[in-house]
């Protein structure tokens, strides 16, 4: 996946969304949801369904090559070579905020999660927002791991099992730990790639 395909997206740009607001009506909640993406209460509850039911067969699905299409119809942008293990959930609300560039990996049970949307009374002590998050080219995270809201893995850097990674991660690293910080460097190696051709 080149680069020029991934400009789009600025791990730095996070974008407000509203406080989310509990509501006992199930259609309240529908018309307030559909009316915050600007889209018709029937076109939204269509893609959010649409969305559920490949992020299930995602989740469950034995063959590597059936999640990458079904995560790809879904809208997250998928390069060549990647693996997805299974039992990882990539946003199930906005999984067009997410980017795996060539030969990355999620080893399972990973969570890419790109909104925190907290309830409103949090108003002033957390933000509500949005932001992308994206695995550079060669980049791997490990069994368990998360990725928060603007999150970037750099080329070939890895994040252990287990970690907690947010903000951006420079290539050529292991990152470890909640939160997930340096503990190995790797020199970089310009002919890394070459044994995919």
């Amino acid at each position: 996946m080149d680069k020029d395909k991934t400009s789009f997206i600025d791990t730095n740009q996070y974008k407000s969304i509203p406080f989310y607001l509990p509501s006992d009506s199930t259609t309240k909640q529908w018309s307030k949801a559909s009316a915050k993406r600007q889209t018709n209460p029937f076109i939204f509850l269509f893609k959010r369904l649409r969305n559920w039911f490949l992020q299930c067969l995602a989740y469950h699905c034995p063959l590597n090559s059936l999640r990458i299409r079904f995560h790809r119809w879904r809208g997250v942008s998928i390069g060549k070579g990647v693996m997805l293990g299974m039992h990882c959930i990539l946003d199930n609300a906005h999984p067009e905020y997410i980017v795996l560039e060539d030969y990355t990996a999620l080893a399972g049970n990973n969570y890419i999660i790109t909104h925190s949307n907290p309830y409103l009374h949090f108003k002033g002590r957390l933000l509500s927002y949005l932001a992308p998050v994206i695995i550079r080219k060669g980049g791997w995270v490990g069994v368990s791991a998360t990725l928060l809201p603007g999150c970037e893995v750099g080329e070939c850097s890895i994040v252990s099992a287990g970690s907690t990674a947010s903000g951006k991660i420079p290539p050529n690293v292991v990152v470890c730990g909640n939160p997930a910080t340096i503990i190995k460097e790797f020199t970089p190696n310009a002919d890394i790639f070459s044994c995919y051709e």
